[in-house]
């Protein structure tokens, strides 16, 4: 058992803070019932936090306020939809709160799915998903569903300086988005609307400049 644990902290600690998951992400460590003992058992010494009925996380922390963060909504999501193998599209709205630049509160964070519809209760927050038609589906990052989606809904030209900020910071590990990551995103996305690609380009290529 405790080889099981050490197997999945491993796992987690790959991914970082702010990841989500659920026992299905660990199936290939142990029998379902086993990596479903290791969690709770996780979870009740505080290494890992419950978010949902059987959906886990490891949650960011600010040194800031002292104190763990909120789940991040789209890792939750990605979650359950590799949990039960649907694939998802966040919807312009929820990408806009989930990378801070709405300033209205959200009563729910809509995806869109070719699952069933439904709504889960995500740390008291309300995680929704609509069977409907999706429009971005060929991405293989969620990163760059969720870039294109809050681009698309802001509309052409109404990024500020101040908005485009506020994304580097969602995608920052240690101060800066990794190249990686930025690497993949922008081949990920390169045959968008040519507006929307651009305005990728620059948060990342912008940031290069400054650094």
């Amino acid at each position: 058992m405790k080889n099981n644990e050490n197997q999945i902290i491993s796992v987690i600690y790959g991914h970082g803070r702010g990841w989500s998951f659920s026992q299905k992400d660990f199936a290939s460590l142990a029998p379902a019932g086993s990596i479903d003992r290791s969690l709770s058992r996780l979870a009740e010494k505080g290494s890992i936090r419950r978010i949902s009925r059987g959906l886990y996380d490891y949650p960011r922390f600010s040194k800031l306020l002292g104190q763990s963060l909120g789940p991040n909504m789209d890792e939750a999501a990605q979650a359950l939809a590799r949990k039960f193998g649907w694939s998802i599209q966040v919807s312009g709205n929820a990408a806009l709160n989930i990378l801070g630049l709405s300033t209205q509160t959200p009563t729910q964070y809509l995806y869109l799915s070719d699952g069933p519809s439904k709504t889960y209760d995500i740390a008291g927050q309300a995680l929704a998903f609509k069977k409907s038609k999706m429009t971005h589906v060929d991405f293989k990052y969620p990163e760059s569903t969720l870039l294109v989606q809050a681009i698309s809904a802001l509309g052409k030209d109404a990024l500020t300086t101040s908005q485009q900020n506020m994304i580097r910071e969602y995608f920052q590990v240690d101060g800066q988005i990794p190249k990686a990551l930025a690497s993949r995103v922008l081949k990920d996305t390169q045959y968008v609307t040519s507006w929307i690609y651009q305005e990728i380009k620059a948060l990342f290529t912008e940031q290069d400049a400054n650094n």
